[in-house]
């Protein structure tokens, strides 16, 4: 089967970002969309291990191509970010119960690929564009705190600040998340979101989780003479 890939472009042309409707995670920004897709294409093998960690790598490696199933226009974050932040016709709600157990498994697999990637590469990272001379616990609080303190709250869970940084405070957080999302995709949340739904949550979440993972693997130190 093809692999449905979403384009968002900016409205102002500045960046686009391409992202598999199927893969939540799997998504790259670039300045163009055909840029976009290329450098979408080139992350399905960076992509694979997070199949692995699912139980679905047979699957990922028997996907096809990247075929175009919808080309829109995002907001100003997409041409400031190169990100996607609004919805694509296909992330609409309520999901079936299969489809919500293959995304949270999915994004499941997102967070253990970004625990095993904090803790094999160095503490200070190379220095670049992204985030300047941010270390790797920078990076990882970064990355825990927005998805715990922000993202969370489309679904109603709010938690105390640095709550999920607190010992046993991730773990607490991922299980509180899961269960809020199923509530809300159950009906049992009675603030709706206004612009996000929960198939673009769960792939924001897990593309925020991997992004900054791959981030901290371009940015390792531990590889070079003298780290």
């Amino acid at each position: 089967m093809p692999v449905r890939t979403v384009i968002e472009r900016g409205p102002k042309a500045k960046r686009s970002v391409a992202f598999s409707v199927d893969w939540p995670g799997w998504s790259r920004g670039a300045k163009t969309a055909e840029l976009a897709l290329e450098t979408l294409e080139s992350y399905r093998a960076r992509y694979r291990p997070v199949d692995g960690l699912a139980g679905m790598v047979s699957e990922f490696d028997t996907a096809g191509p990247l075929e175009i199933v919808e080309d829109k226009v995002g907001n100003g974050s997409t041409d400031f970010w190169g990100i996607s932040f609004s919805p694509s016709a296909t992330e609409h709600g309520p999901m079936g119960e299969a489809e919500l157990e293959r995304g949270i498994a999915l994004l499941k697999s997102c967070w253990a690929f970004f625990d095993g990637v904090a803790a094999r590469v160095s503490p200070e990272m190379r220095r670049g564009p992204r985030g300047g001379g941010r270390d790797r616990d920078t990076i990882v609080r970064h990355t825990i705190r927005t998805e715990s303190e922000d993202f969370a709250r489309q679904v109603g869970l709010r938690r105390a600040e640095r709550a999920a940084l607190a010992p046993d405070g991730l773990r607490q957080h991922r299980e509180a998340y899961v269960t809020a999302m199923c509530a809300y995709n159950a009906g049992e949340v009675q603030r709706r979101m206004r612009s996000w739904t929960l198939p673009f949550l769960i792939g924001h979440s897990a593309f925020h989780t991997l992004d900054h993972a791959w981030e901290m693997e371009d940015k390792d130190l531990s590889g070079e003479d003298g780290a």
